[in-house]
């Protein structure tokens, strides 16, 4: 089977080795996470959830997404500016949390971190909130009702 040229291929998704590796980084990240305490005012509370870790072709940069889930704050809904400063806050202890990633992952290289927000979980309450409508839910019930009837 011959290669295709850069030229004309369809961008690719990562590599099966890039996917491996991230799930690696990612689990050592919430064990750290889970054992470790920041005395961070912006930190104290906040738990996270890392739902993905994307890594660069040369496993050398790791792009780390987390939301944070407020848990231990006075409101349990976390706003943007809130939600940046987390971000923030993590990117400033990157170094410190790649150290300690370097101790419990066993690869040639530990990747740089850089911590973004995870949009995805609001876009999936985004789509929930939509299909609640109700005329959306009418929408789909008589889309479904036709689909029956052609059966």
């Amino acid at each position: 089977m011959k290669p295709r040229s850069k030229s004309n291929s369809l961008p690719m998704g990562p590599t099966q080795r890039q996917l491996r590796a991230g799930e690696l980084v990612r689990h050592a990240l919430v064990e750290i996470l889970r054992e470790q305490e920041f005395f961070d005012d912006v930190l104290i509370g906040v738990s996270v959830t890392i739902s993905e870790v994307r890594l660069s072709p040369d496993l050398k940069h790791a792009t780390v997404f987390l939301e944070p889930l407020g848990a231990g704050l006075e409101t349990a809904v976390m706003t943007k500016d809130r939600t940046a400063l987390v971000i923030k806050a993590y990117n400033e202890h990157a170094k410190y949390l790649r150290g300690q990633l370097g101790r419990q992952i066993d690869m040639k290289f530990t990747p740089d971190l850089r911590f973004m927000h995870d949009e995805s979980f609001a876009k999936a309450a985004f789509m929930d909130r939509l299909f609640d409508k109700p005329e959306v839910k009418r929408d789909l019930q008589k889309q479904a009702d036709d689909d029956l009837d052609e059966r």
